[in-house]
């Protein structure tokens, strides 16, 4: 049996850092969990169109600090920032603590994972083959810079009664290698034969790491050895 690990999980504290950063005691740590997973569901579920990549949630004393990775960052702060006012009033009946809102460009969306992800899954929704969708895909995170891609759809395409799963990969890919940068993103796709997942994988290259971190690493190998 396969034992598959998230690419992001894999990699925290060595290249990827958690998307929620906070401490908290056993009775706080629950009701927090529970708070990050509701104020990010409100904000992908409110801005849908804004092709949301991610959402990192950041506490301190007193204070809830959102950062918000958009490639349409325009879309969620609206005219004079009116919809971030908004978003503020609306998430303010979800928390007690002071909230602070930052949106952050999303520059190259092509080679963002859940960004592909979800347009992939978009266009399965308007009906498109799901095999053209997906090598589009693949071709334009190629020529946007990505140094290997994979994408893998699974449920009832093209509305055939037997559920199977089908992935195709360009470039390289080394999903072992912890110095490897490789960004993974997820969506759904809600057909009308039924919900369809699509899962990216895309290599950005080797991350750049500190003199110190390496040599450890090298003498954690030397001592296996």
């Amino acid at each position: 049996m396969g034992q598959k690990v998230s690419p992001i999980i894999l990699r925290i504290g060595y290249i990827k850092d958690w998307k929620s950063r906070w401490f908290a005691g056993k009775k706080e740590f629950a009701i927090n969990v529970a708070e990050d997973y509701r104020i990010r569901k409100h904000i992908q579920k409110k801005f849908a169109h804004a092709a949301v990549s991610q959402v990192e949630i950041e506490r301190l004393r007193g204070q809830l600090r959102i950062r918000i990775y958009s490639a349409r960052p325009g879309v969620i702060i609206g005219r004079r920032g009116a919809d971030i006012d908004r978003l503020k009033d609306d998430l303010s009946g979800l928390t007690t603590k002071e909230l602070a809102i930052d949106i952050k460009e999303v520059k190259n969306p092509a080679i963002d994972a859940n960004l592909v992800a979800q347009s992939v899954a978009l266009q399965l929704e308007k009906r498109i083959a799901f095999r053209r969708a997906m090598k589009r895909a693949i071709d334009q995170a190629m020529q946007s810079g990505a140094q290997g891609i994979k994408i893998g759809c699974a449920g009832r395409l093209n509305g055939a009664e037997m559920a199977r799963r089908e992935t195709y990969k360009d470039g390289k890919l080394p999903l072992q290698t912890f110095r490897a940068d490789i960004d993974y993103g997820f969506a759904e796709a809600q057909t009308t034969y039924g919900t369809i997942g699509v899962k990216t994988w895309i290599y950005h290259g080797d991350a750049i790491l500190d003199k110190k971190v390496e040599e450890e690493v090298q003498e954690s190998k030397t001592e296996k050895k």
